[in-house]
């Protein structure tokens, strides 16, 4: 339960169902992350304890732990991970893997009406569901771009398959996996993030934002601190802005692995009082509400909530023009769509600081602008 897009789609999903018909229980890896405390109470929670040995063979190279297995004298462990990983690479089909690192697991004891492969380590989960969990449905769930991301297209041939439904987070995404399988055409179907406004707007006046008596305009960027997100891309785009002469400062809420590296991109442009890393906030929207101008830079996405949650607010909002950015922002109408790029960021932002009207239009239109997704939860209803 990281503080992370996927975890947050999955907690106001949980939170729309409702628990006096529904029983819910929520199966983990582990017990871990900053969201822990917001799993409603309703929620029956279960771990596979059994994760914890087999999360290294999934997470690091098989074939280099098999080795050291050997060598420390774990002759069978070790042959056994090496030769049914070596099946599966030759195959390219981890379903012979998971088997084998699953084989002690037993069944789960209860039967449900419905059972969902909601986040990764994806191709896992998949077969976990598949094959250790009793139930009348299946649904499988996708959060990304799967042109961007390491799918393995010949599991999923031969597992999707298995599944009831398909639900994909945005209509582009939807198009892409039918494109690469299109006998999944008449399972996938687009299931939007759930979120709720009014929720988010009263979340925004629980806590208190910015602390600093900065007084010119703040730029804001939401999410795990990785490539992917494209934070790097924002701090170049910041030093051209600032040599320019704006009186802007950016600030960036998450965290993540590209955390250190970052720091020091901007140590060496000399930006150290300007780009602003807040760390992990369970609950960014004070900053959202307050910022003057919202940026999502990602390199790819599957829908993005956290900028489902920036218009929710009525700051200008400049995204790049990754999977699903287009159904949520009109470009020069509700947002700017730039190219995945530094100069990309750099001209939307030049616009908006320059352009005035525009700026005042997006605002406009932002503010009128009604967004509520909690109707999605018919289709997981209708799925039972």
């Amino acid at each position: 339960m990281n503080i992370g897009g996927t975890e947050k789609a999955l907690l106001n999903m949980v939170n729309q169902i409702d628990n006096n018909k529904y029983e819910i229980t929520l199966v983990m890896l582990e017990k871990y992350g900053g969201f822990l405390k917001q799993i409603p109470s309703f929620i029956k929670v279960l771990y596979i304890n059994e994760y914890k040995y087999m999360e290294p063979f999934i997470k690091e190279p098989p074939q280099l732990l098999a080795k050291k297995l050997i060598k420390d004298k774990s002759y069978i462990k070790g042959f056994g991970i090496l030769i049914n990983y070596s099946i599966s690479k030759f195959s390219n089909d981890l379903s012979y893997y998971y088997r084998y690192l699953l084989r002690n697991v037993k069944l789960m004891e209860d039967e449900y009406d419905l059972a969902v492969a909601y986040a990764g380590p994806m191709d896992f989960i998949t077969y976990f569901i598949l094959n250790k969990v009793k139930a009348k449905r299946k649904a499988q769930w996708i959060h990304f771009d799967v042109t961007k991301i390491g799918f393995n297209k010949k599991f999923a041939e031969k597992n999707y398959k298995k599944f009831d439904k398909i639900f994909v987070v945005s209509e582009e995404g939807r198009e892409k996996l039918i494109n690469l399988i299109p006998d999944l055409n008449n399972k996938v179907e687009v299931f939007f993030n759930i979120m709720s406004c009014n929720l988010i707007e009263n979340m925004s006046k629980n806590e208190k934002g910015f602390n600093d008596s900065f007084n010119g305009v703040r730029i804001l960027t939401v999410g795990r601190l990785s490539r992917e997100k494209g934070q790097d891309l924002t701090i170049n785009a910041l030093a051209r802005l600032k040599n320019d002469g704006y009186n802007i400062k950016w600030y960036c809420i998450g965290d993540g692995h590209e955390k250190d590296n970052y720091k020091q991109i901007i140590k060496n442009l000399n930006i150290e009082n300007d780009y602003i890393l807040l760390g992990p906030k369970l609950n960014p929207y004070p900053f959202m509400k307050q910022c003057d101008i919202y940026v999502q830079p990602s390199r790819h996405e599957g829908y993005c909530i956290t900028l489902g949650e920036a218009r929710c607010f009525d700051n200008p909002i400049v995204t790049t023009n990754f999977t699903g950015a287009n159904e949520q922002i009109k470009n020069e109408i509700t947002g700017l769509v730039c190219n995945i790029s530094e100069d990309g960021i750099y001209n939307a932002i030049k616009r908006l600081l320059d352009e005035k009207d525009l700026f005042n239009r997006i605002k406009n239109n932002l503010n009128t602008e009604v967004i509520d997704s909690t109707n999605e939860i018919r289709k997981l209803y209708k799925l039972m």
